[in-house]
């Protein structure tokens, strides 16, 4: 997480805060982008290797689709997905500006869906409070594939790491923890 500059994910505004450990806003929206704590939590319970597939629903900033990327190279792929238009031409930005416009690839959609085009996935990581895991992302995960989604209402969730098992999967709670929610289908 040191070597990306979490300052060029924020706006000119927010720079002097950028290496606070809180979540921040994000241009235009209810947004934010999470703490660094949060994040290495997420990146920790993720599992993840190189050359994985992953999916971001959630893209915000485009901060946590960079390391995910890093984190599964050499060959690794990250479809991040994002509802809000202007959040997501913020993230594309973010994202080249910083050179991961190779591995990572910012869409404006609605997340709750995936992003059925290029699944099946390694890794699914939910950058905003769900209140079940959807049933798109259960589908769009490989077997022995691991999502981390903070599950729960709009004012508090639990992270949950659930493993597909064949047409099932295993589910571990870790900590409680407060995500915007998702907004689905704009």
């Amino acid at each position: 997480m040191r070597s990306l500059p979490r300052h060029s994910f924020v706006e000119t505004a927010w720079r002097k805060e950028a290496y606070a450990d809180r979540p921040l806003p994000l241009p235009g929206s209810e947004a934010t982008i999470s703490a660094p704590h949060m994040v290495a939590l997420q990146l920790e319970w993720s599992e993840l290797f190189a050359g994985a597939k992953v999916l971001e629903v959630g893209a915000g900033s485009g901060y946590l689709a960079c390391l995910l990327a890093r984190l599964c190279s050499p060959g690794g792929v990250v479809e991040a997905l994002e509802v809000d238009p202007q959040l997501a031409r913020f993230a594309a930005e973010n994202v080249r500006a910083n050179g991961y416009a190779g591995p990572v690839r910012i869409r404006a959609t609605d997340g709750v869906r995936g992003w059925p085009g290029a699944a099946p996935y390694d890794r699914i990581l939910v950058s905003c409070a769900t209140p079940r895991v959807q049933p798109a992302w259960r589908e769009q995960l490989k077997d022995g594939g691991v999502l981390v989604a903070p599950v729960g209402d709009s004012w508090e969730q639990v992270l949950v790491r659930w493993r597909k098992e064949g047409t099932s999967g295993t589910t571990e709670e870790g900590p409680a923890c407060r995500f915007v929610p998702l907004v689905e289908g704009r």
